[in-house]
């Protein structure tokens, strides 16, 4: 935890900062109100200590506009004018507590714990609030199925821990909202959620995001530049997809989750960060390791706790669940109606396999709500997607041969099922809810068993006229 000490007196500032150091607490100075109202803008400072008597302000009104500013930061003043009158201004203007010099070390180490567990104490106060206000854990996470109800379940127990997370899945399966849904639950609720694209950086821009640089740190560091993990400080900061951050920077990556600290890029001296990690990731990192494009040891750092995303295909049972939810937020968005979904186009859109999972489900559902009719039809999705399901034929006047029609779908779908088992009779079988031997007599009947061409018998060659028998 970081304290803020706001004094003009050198040796105060000393022993304070000493005092603090070594109860464990990190430090920053400021001599003037000005400086002090600067520093205050780091969203790392959890507590102040200031001096009422600045040389530049009176410490009462820096103290209220500090408590406008931002008022879950709790302060104690810390003045040798001690009054009863005083006293009474400071705590009317919100102060934590009010302490007279000289003071007593041990009481101001207390009161400055003491002022940092209340302030924790509110802020998991306002999360569970919060939770009880929206009356549902996961607002944007939809699913009731079995496998998403145990995602669910493992956010919940996971949320409340610092251990860093892993999640996993094919892309578009929603990976970014359990780590958002991890930090909404968790008591940093109130903190920071930072996202690092990873792979979309070089490494050398990486780490200056990642770390920050010092002024004059390379050519083109005209300024000072507080990295992401700083930004991120009492808050939780989200890799998408972990696998793409190179060796060089996964190696400072460990460090930080190892020490709890960084060094920015051009300084000397490590910074402190409060941050808990979640990382994502659509490829197989063991894999990775052991092809040596990714580090053993951070492997294991990050996969303390893995969530695993079921991919659309393997949790159908919520699609129509999706799909309203889905429908109805494009309509919203567009300020259109929400518009119905027909029953054949919600049979296509159960029978899709959906390889883009439910990023690609959110795309189709847009396009047919901008570009339909006022509701969702067959018509509406692309051909991908109702491929599958076959069009209400229209009936000719001069009516149908029904038999025909019949056997003719039969056979195209006995075709198609023998095409996706790659010409495996069991698999076939198994894709159209057939038993073995019932699937083979319809083959049969269709003729879609090749047949065996017919064994040749060799017959003795008769010697000719000119050959001659051996002696």
């Amino acid at each position: 935890m970081k304290v803020l000490i706001v004094d003009d007196e050198p040796v105060v500032r000393e022993v304070l900062r000493t005092v603090l150091s070594r109860a464990g607490y990190g430090t920053s100075e400021a001599a003037t109100a000005g400086e002090g109202l600067a520093l205050f803008a780091d969203p790392g400072v959890d507590l102040v200590l200031l001096d009422l008597m600045l040389p530049d302000r009176p410490g009462l009104a820096l103290l209220t506009e500090m408590r406008q500013r931002r008022p879950d930061v709790p302060v104690i003043v810390v003045t040798a004018y001690s009054s009863v009158e005083s006293a009474i201004t400071a705590m009317k203007e919100g102060a934590f507590h009010y302490v007279p010099k000289p003071f007593r070390n041990e009481e101001v180490v207390h009161l400055v714990a003491q002022a940092l567990e209340r302030k924790r104490l509110v802020a998991e106060n306002r999360v569970l609030k919060a939770r009880l206000d929206a009356g549902n854990d996961f607002p944007e996470m939809v699913g009731r199925s079995a496998p998403m109800e145990k995602v669910l379940q493992t956010i919940r127990q996971a949320a409340p821990a610092r251990s860093t997370v892993l999640v996993t899945g094919e892309s578009g399966t929603g990976k970014e909202l359990v780590a958002r849904a991890l930090h909404r639950l968790s008591l940093r609720a109130s903190g920071p959620f930072v996202t690092v694209h990873s792979g979309a950086m070089p490494p050398d821009l990486l780490e200056s995001n990642l770390f920050g640089h010092t002024r004059g740190a390379f050519t083109g560091a005209v300024a000072e530049k507080k990295g992401l993990f700083k930004v991120a400080d009492g808050g939780t900061i989200f890799f998408d997809e972990i696998g793409t951050v190179p060796l060089e920077t996964q190696a400072k990556l460990l460090r930080v989750l190892q020490e709890r600290e960084f060094l920015p890029v051009g300084a000397v001296e490590p910074i402190h960060s409060d941050v808990r990690v979640v990382a994502a990731t659509n490829a197989d990192l063991g894999r990775l390791v052991e092809e040596g494009k990714f580090r053993e040891d951070l492997y294991y750092r990050l996969c303390v706790i893995t969530i695993g995303l079921p991919p659309l295909r393997e949790r159908k049972a919520d699609i129509p669940l999706l799909v309203d939810a889905l429908v109805s937020r494009a309509a919203r968005e567009n300020e259109r109606p929400v518009p119905p979904v027909t029953p054949e186009a919600m049979k296509a859109l159960l029978d899709h396999d959906w390889p883009g999972n439910v990023r690609e489900l959110e795309n189709v559902l847009e396009r047919a709500v901008v570009l339909g009719p006022g509701l969702v039809d067959l018509d509406q999705l692309p051909d991908a997607v109702r491929r599958s399901v076959p069009r209400p034929a229209t009936f000719p006047a001069e009516g149908i041969d029904l038999k025909a029609v019949v056997n003719a779908y039969r056979r195209s779908l006995l075709e198609a099922a023998m095409n996706r088992a790659g010409g495996v009779q069991k698999k076939a079988a198994a894709l159209l809810g057939l038993e073995a031997t019932t699937l083979n007599e319809m083959l049969q009947r269709h003729g879609l068993l090749a047949r065996r061409p017919a064994r040749s018998v060799r017959t003795p060659r008769t010697p000719t006229s000119t050959e001659t028998e051996p002696t």
